[in-house]
């Protein structure tokens, strides 16, 4: 019998927007998140705000962890200015009281204490008012090769790219790491934990077979310059920072995001938009300057053959967790059909050098059609480490959102129930069986 998610059947532990809809006599799956956030805010506006929705209820928030990540966020050789001016920390409006979230949405602000100095400029109302403070900024009219100047000012019709730039900016991630810190807190309830390291800056990079195991990575302490596992590989590329500073240029770089402790199962194969390394893909493509994504072995799997690619599948007879089976290599980096496996996710994102230079590039004048070097705005010249935070949280989030869909519950007490019935059940599907005496004929 067909089950109209009114009564008995697991579409009873999900959200309304993720229950399936009937239409005659078939189900319909609306692909709807279990989790969703907004963010709203300008680089130099008066604050950046965030939305979560979906979250469950009854978990203890620690409010200092939020504030490590916001402030992870803003270090890393390279940065310029700008972070030495903000102190990102998040004020929670709503969704939390008494140290727990209650299952509404959980509103944010960060504010931007740089505003006073934009004011002028930025200023909300048609006019600027008397008191508004800070320097009278020219329109910005010569587009940045690589920003979305350009292609948002023809997109909005805005005359003005700052319209553009001020939303297209990184500083908006400032919101999606406040976003993040939730759901890896939800995750770290479950023994789920999420590290990242750089492994590369520009030309200088790791060499690719290197394997950085998830205990090294959580030995690297926040305020590693670059978060390099490799001391001597970190230094050369302080040096290449360095040396692009001089020369008013920027760098790009990889980093890889690993999450560890996570059960198998989260995702799906059945649908294209319910596969996770799919998901996990874009929510590190939509990192500013991020361009490419791996998973495990990533683009360096197309290049050999399937028997130095696929992770075997062994037995493991004298294991001391009784589980009967095992991964030697994790090169699919956790997922498999677009499922997790049980092994460490990993997920790399490829960032490209940032739009801003110093000795500009060419470009042209919108209001005149004339070549004109582009615009120069304050930036950074190396970001890659800034990114990983980012992209931490972007992992958290996809994860939190599959873990909720996996195991469903509008209450932590909920989730810890579901999540103990399939770890048990899991268990005695993989465990080696006891063999009994047989008894005597």
């Amino acid at each position: 019998m067909q089950n109209d998610g009114r009564a008995g059947g697991a579409d009873d532990r999900l959200p309304a927007g993720r229950r399936r809809a009937k239409h005659g006599r078939n189900f319909v799956y609306n692909g709807a998140p279990m989790l969703r956030f907004l963010t709203a805010g300008e680089s130099h506006g008066k604050s950046l705000v965030a939305i979560l929705e979906g979250f469950p209820a009854g978990l203890p928030i620690d409010f200092d962890q939020i504030t490590r990540d916001l402030r992870r966020r803003q270090g890393g050789y390279g940065r310029g200015r700008r972070m030495a001016i903000e102190s990102d920390a998040a004020e929670i409006m709503s969704g939390v009281r008494r140290g727990r979230t209650t299952g509404a949405p959980i509103a944010l602000v960060i504010s931007n204490r740089d505003w006073i100095n934009w004011h002028y400029t930025m200023t909300i109302e048609a006019e600027p008012p008397p008191e508004a403070g800070g320097a009278r900024r020219a329109a910005v009219v010569r587009p940045r090769p690589g920003h979305a100047d350009l292609a948002g000012a023809l997109k909005y019709d805005h005359e003005d790219m700052r319209d553009v730039l001020e939303r297209a900016s990184a500083r908006e991630t400032a919101a999606r790491v406040a976003v993040g810190a939730f759901t890896r807190q939800l995750l770290r309830h479950f023994d789920v934990e999420i590290v990242s390291h750089v492994t590369a800056i520009g030309d200088v990079m790791r060499d690719p077979e290197a394997v950085a195991t998830f205990e090294r990575l959580r030995q690297l302490p926040d305020d590693s310059p670059l978060r390099c596992v490799d001391p001597a590989l970190e230094a050369q590329m302080i040096t290449a920072i360095d040396r692009a500073r001089e020369a008013g240029d920027t760098l790009g770089g990889t980093f890889e995001v690993v999450a560890h402790g996570l059960p198998p199962g989260l995702g799906s194969y059945v649908q294209w938009d319910r596969k996770l390394d799919g998901r996990l893909a874009q929510a590190m493509m939509c990192i500013p300057a991020i361009k490419a994504v791996g998973i495990g072995d990533g683009a360096d799997a197309a290049r050999r053959p399937g028997s130095s690619v696929h992770d075997e599948i062994v037995s493991r007879p004298d294991s001391a967790d009784g589980l009967a089976i095992a991964r030697p290599t994790n090169r699919a980096g956790g997922l498999e059909g677009g499922v997790t496996n049980g092994e460490d996710v990993r997920v790399t994102g490829h960032m490209k050098p940032i739009a801003t230079l110093m000795k500009p590039l060419r470009s042209v004048d919108l209001t005149t059609l004339a070549e004109a070097p582009a615009t120069i705005e304050r930036s950074d010249v190396c970001a890659v480490p800034a990114a990983a935070a980012v992209g931490e949280a972007m992992v958290a989030f996809v994860l939190a959102d599959a873990f909720i869909e996996r195991f469903g519950g509008d209450s932590l007490a909920q989730m810890e129930t579901h999540v103990r019935e399939t770890a048990l059940r899991l268990r005695r599907r993989l465990s080696r069986p006891t063999i009994a005496a047989r008894p005597e004929r």
